[in-house]
């Protein structure tokens, strides 16, 4: 299978070479030719296959033999070791729980899967790769571990300053060895910005061997893919339709599930959660795309202003407006109402959400109630662990969320970020004299 950009279609790549780069040299972002339809007896005989073997034999098609059979399924197997449990609140809602990987958070899966696909293909080269990472919290803190210690591989990160968690930070900024966190002084979409600029600019590539593992990185949203399928097969009853509500920032989350959906996973409807920060909610309602500076909410992983994978989307359906209405609804929420969210889920069916997936709740309650859905799968994508958000969830439900083991070691190490102001230029010299 080849690869192409969303702005140059006339020069695809191989997947390998879609991984290493990241972003293409113009700035566009790297896209399957074809996402060819699972067979119908996949799906059928889906029941009796486990998660490890359902990404394998989805991974396959987007590796199209560029890694052998046996080395893919060591990639798998190491790198999703961990579940992604479909929890049943009701007989219409359940909870894809995706917070069960080394940093609780669902980034796991695709930092995981890409770090061992990039360590496989450079294996044999004797240049060092830089990861350049922009994250607006969790993409930061799953990356570092799933990088750590990795051989031929240096990241950096790039979080804002004062917009991520008390933990979010302690987990990506103490670590050390091949990884360096830079405090950016400026939101989210201006670390996203700079890393953007440091792939198209001339000088930093002739002299660095630069990727990046964001959701711009098509090995971040392919294994992402593979937990959608897996919740279909924990789906009790399969013949009520399946309507998937995904807490939305960036939208990699959401293109991987669409993805998922063109293999032909049976998804009545995708939701689009969004916070404040609502540009992808307001291009479905009006089909103008207008970017704008984000803002800071409780949802912080989904504070995006300019969501880059919105160019995935478009290109997925050919730029057709009413095709992708046709699949995807959206609305947005204020902290207000997330925190009702959180209060509600915590009352009435003793769960305790965070604030992404009380975002995600409380839009599937808002389509299912307005559509006057019954009988229906309804299930909300959990992207991360309550605890990396105490604070906020504690003072909602007025009860303790116990602290998971990993990230009360966190809490103890030392950071080590290095403050950074917000202008191309520091961070291409810094590149520069560092690397």
């Amino acid at each position: 299978m080849k690869y192409f950009s969303t702005k140059d279609k006339n020069n695809p790549v191989t997947f390998r070479e879609a991984i290493l780069q990241g972003l293409a040299k113009e700035g566009g972002l790297f896209m399957p030719e074809e996402i060819p339809i699972l067979p119908k007896s996949f799906f059928d005989s889906i029941d009796g296959l486990s998660f490890q073997e359902i990404s394998y034999e989805v991974a396959k098609i987007f590796c199209d033999g560029e890694i052998p059979d046996r080395d893919l399924q060591m990639i798998i197997e190491t790198a999703l070791y961990f579940p992604a449990p479909l929890v049943e609140l009701s007989e219409q809602l359940s909870l894809l729980e995706l917070f069960h990987g080394p940093t609780l958070a669902f980034k796991d899966f695709g930092a995981r899967f890409m770090a061992l696909t990039m360590e496989y293909f450079i294996k044999n080269s004797n240049r060092e790769l830089i990861i350049l990472v922009a994250t607006s919290g969790d993409t930061g803190s799953a990356v570092a571990n799933g990088f750590f210690g990795v051989g031929g591989i240096k990241v950096v990160l790039l979080y804002p300053s004062g917009k991520v968690s008390y933990i979010q930070e302690k987990q990506l900024s103490t670590l050390d060895k091949n990884i360096t966190a830079l405090e950016i002084n400026g939101t989210f979409d201006d670390c996203q910005r700079l890393v953007k600029d440091a792939f198209i600019d001339a000088e930093l590539n002739a002299k660095l061997n630069l990727s990046s593992a964001n959701s711009i990185n098509i090995a971040r949203l392919i294994p992402q893919s593979f937990y959608y399928i897996n919740a279909y097969r924990q789906v009790k009853d399969k013949t009520m339709p399946v309507v998937i509500s995904v807490p939305s920032g960036n939208l990699g989350n959401l293109t991987a599930g669409l993805f998922a959906k063109k293999l032909g996973l049976p998804v009545e409807k995708f939701i689009a959660a969004t916070n404040k920060n609502n540009v992808f909610t307001e291009y479905l309602n009006t089909a103008q795309f207008i970017p704008r500076k984000s803002v800071q909410t409780l949802s912080n992983a989904m504070d995006v202003g300019n969501p880059s994978n919105l160019e995935r989307i478009i290109e997925l359906y050919n730029g057709d407006i009413e095709k992708i209405r046709k699949d995807i609804y959206s609305k947005s929420y204020s902290d207000e109402a997330t925190r009702e969210s959180i209060k509600e889920v915590f009352e009435k069916y003793n769960y305790i959400i965070d604030p992404h997936g009380a975002v995600g709740y409380q839009a599937l309650k808002q389509f299912l109630s307005s559509n006057d859905l019954k009988n229906v799968n309804g299930i909300v994508v959990e992207t991360a662990h309550p605890a990396k958000f105490k604070d906020v969830v504690e003072d909602v439900i007025k009860h303790e969320v116990k602290m998971p083991e990993r990230l009360t070691d966190c809490i103890e190490k030392e950071k080590k970020a290095i403050l950074m102001e917000k202008e191309f230029s520091v961070l291409k010299e810094f590149l520069l004299n560092n690397y």
